[in-house]
């Protein structure tokens, strides 16, 4: 399964306090697929850099990177297109733009501006990330 992981849900995973962490313990060990692109990283090294430091964006580029050479799970993917999705956040366009263009399966996020992309006729799904371990990282499952 592919997924992108907007910047709201990476805080919870890799900051000082972690909420979600079936869906980490998920990424860590090559259970999903990540799919990233330039215009998402700078934005979570901008955020991380600002909320928890330079040190914070660091291990998170080195963990990309060893995701991508272990298990392969990391996918860089630049967008061909601008769908516009989301008019609440113009902003988080590149999120939704991206998820379109890598055919990803769901964008993992707390945002409730990502609503439109619901329904605007693309694979990609918004989708919370406690649904989202709910419905496919269930402990039974492993």
């Amino acid at each position: 399964m592919l997924v992108v992981i907007d910047t709201n849900v990476l805080l919870r995973l890799f900051g000082r306090r972690v909420l979600y962490r079936e869906l980490r313990d998920a990424l860590l060990h090559g259970k999903l697929f990540w799919a990233v692109s330039t215009e998402i990283l700078l934005e979570f090294e901008e955020i991380l850099v600002a909320k928890v430091g330079q040190e914070t964006w660091e291990r998170l580029r080195q963990l990309l990177e060893f995701l991508s050479l272990r298990y392969g799970t990391v996918c860089h993917i630049e967008p061909t297109y601008r769908f516009q999705v989301i008019d609440a956040d113009p902003n988080d366009n590149k999120f939704t733009d991206f998820a379109i263009t890598a055919h990803a399966d769901f964008v993992i996020t707390d945002g409730k501006h990502f609503a439109p992309l619901a329904t605007a006729g693309h694979k990609p799904k918004p989708i919370s990330p406690t649904e989202f371990i709910s419905r496919f990282l269930h402990k039974e499952d492993d």
